[in-house]
């Protein structure tokens, strides 16, 4: 059976390639912080499971100190020109677009035959990540039509992969860092203080009001960590949980849903949320950096109604 361990094995094999194409740039005057850096994060998705805590600790320090101390640099890949992309765009035309479309393609592939596939030992997929692994199957294949069909070397993928990681720095780790803040704080008990402190100084004997908590509790949180998946786990535990489903007697799958829908209200709204909304800005070169944010409020707000609405018609049957 096909495990999540492959795609952290070939997650870990892009970052290492990344560090040693880094460590070979003699173009990028940091390019010793960047290798350090991506190679670090290599090792955590080739070995994190065998450091163990302590260890997965100090690597963690490790990549906060290169990136907090400006130890990363932009690049100089050995790439297309502008005016090579330009000729390349029109020359294929709208085909350019065959190897974005072969990844739902794929993913629907790996999710409605794969996953149900057995084999004489079980299944080809572990159900619980079937969704991840057919994901990353896409990633590989649609890298493999890119360069097939733009007649690319073998090393282009890694290379425009390691610009845009340069580009975006230490922002695009901010996902990951910030879900596994969110598990810290569940197992910690965060959620059972927030609901404590909440059910004290807010009534929450009407439906309703519930049900503004929590959403917005999710966009607030959200807010302040930057990730909705960081501020599910919390927010799910104190107030979703035992009281929209335990107390009100909410379907969980609802609840659940729309409530992670409620933080991404929030995190159109943070630039705590970096890498969505900082790092656009960067990269297009736009004169305020919060521009993207006061672009997406207008939408974040009537969408955050919309999902309390959904939630209280939908969840109670």
């Amino acid at each position: 059976m096909i495990k999540l361990g492959v795609v952290y094995l070939l997650a870990g094999l892009v970052f290492a390639a990344f560090a040693v194409l880094s460590a070979g740039d003699r173009a990028n005057p940091k390019r010793f912080g960047n290798a350090l850096f991506w190679g670090l994060v290599g090792l955590s998705f080739l070995a994190g499971d065998r450091l163990g805590d302590i260890g997965n600790g100090v690597l963690v320090l490790g990549l906060a100190l290169i990136a907090g101390t400006g130890q990363l640099g932009r690049g100089q890949p050995a790439t297309t020109s502008p005016d090579e992309r330009k000729a390349l765009a029109a020359r294929f035309g709208e085909r350019l677009f065959i190897p974005a479309l072969t990844l739902p393609v794929v993913v629907a592939f790996g999710v409605l035959v794969l996953k149900p596939l057995q084999l004489p030992d079980g299944p080809l997929l572990d159900p619980k990540q079937a969704t991840l692994i057919s994901l990353a199957l896409a990633a590989v294949i649609a890298t493999a039509v890119g360069v097939i069909l733009l007649r690319q070397p073998l090393t282009s993928p890694l290379q425009e992969g390691r610009r845009l990681a340069d580009t975006v720095g230490w922002a695009a780790l901010l996902p990951q860092m910030l879900a596994a803040l969110g598990a810290v704080f569940a197992l910690a008990g965060v959620g059972q203080v927030i609901g404590d402190l909440v059910t004290t100084w807010i009534p929450m004997d009407a439906r309703l009001t519930a049900v503004a908590v929590y959403c917005l509790g999710m966009a607030g949180f959200t807010m302040i960590m930057g990730n909705a998946f960081a501020a599910f786990p919390v927010m799910t535990a104190g107030v979703g949980l035992p009281i929209l489903v335990g107390q009100f007697g909410g379907d969980p799958a609802v609840v659940a849903s729309i409530g992670m829908l409620s933080g991404f209200c929030g995190t159109l709204m943070t630039p705590l949320a970096a890498n969505f909304n900082l790092v656009p800005a960067a990269l297009l070169e736009l004169p305020n950096r919060y521009a993207v944010i006061r672009a997406q409020i207008p939408t974040a707000l009537p969408l955050l109604i919309a999902n309390m609405v959904l939630m209280y018609v939908l969840a109670f049957r």
